[in-house]
């Protein structure tokens, strides 16, 4: 996979870059701001980019708007997005559309190299993967608005590994249910989510995004 990194911290996209080729990928550029990454996306036109959201030259959004100028102009392009904390309102804004080949971890995730690896495969194949941390703090500020009210506990425990990418097969283990019993859980969701089989994008993740809509 080519991959291009925007981070201004010298010591994490030295550490980000020796990681990714240890793992195998090849990173065809490496940038500190988040001008710069326009740049290299354009020249390079890589399978991910992997982007810090605060970056020069304010230090506040610079990369995630970035990022979401990559995926408006080169939709192919995967887009993973670290932070230091979770900031909903970044989250929020990055995944309000299609959520194919997007990502949002914090940083802390790094440290955890097969986990890092799993997220950095499945955006750059076209995937989601959000942080746990992400998904439970969506998901909170979800229940105080209360649009998935209807769900039952057993749903919204779905509706949290469905986010943060896991297969059927996967979230059927981690509950210790069969896999029927999970492709029911999901399918009431969709239904009480009214998201129905035609529905545009990725419907497991609308499923917990849902409310970004309104």
């Amino acid at each position: 996979m080519r991959i291009v990194i925007a981070e201004d911290s010298v010591l994490l996209r030295a550490g980000l870059t020796g990681l990714l080729i240890d793992a195998g990928e090849e990173v065809v550029a490496t940038v500190g701001d988040a001008d710069a990454l326009l740049d290299v996306v354009e020249r390079h036109r890589p399978d991910l980019a992997v982007v810090d959201v605060r970056m020069p030259p304010t230090h506040t959004d610079d990369g995630l708007r970035a990022a979401l100028a990559v995926r408006a102009r080169w939709p192919e392009v995967g887009i993973l997005v670290l932070s230091q904390y979770v900031e909903e309102t970044y989250a929020t804004e990055l995944l309000a559309s299609d959520t194919a080949g997007l990502g949002y971890l914090l940083k802390d995730r790094i440290a955890d190299v097969a986990e890092f690896m799993e997220a950095v495969r499945r955006v750059g194949g076209g995937g989601t993967a959000l942080d746990p941390e992400v998904v439970a703090q969506l998901l909170a500020r979800t229940r105080r608005r209360d649009p998935l009210a209807q769900l039952s506990p057993r749903e919204r425990q779905v509706l949290g590994l469905m986010a943060e990418g896991r297969s059927n097969g996967a979230i059927a283990d981690e509950l210790v249910v069969s896999a029927g019993a999970v492709e029911k859980h999901i399918s009431n969701i969709f239904t009480k989510l009214d998201l129905p089989p035609g529905e545009h994008g990725h419907r497991r993740v609308l499923a917990v995004l849902r409310w970004l809509e309104s």
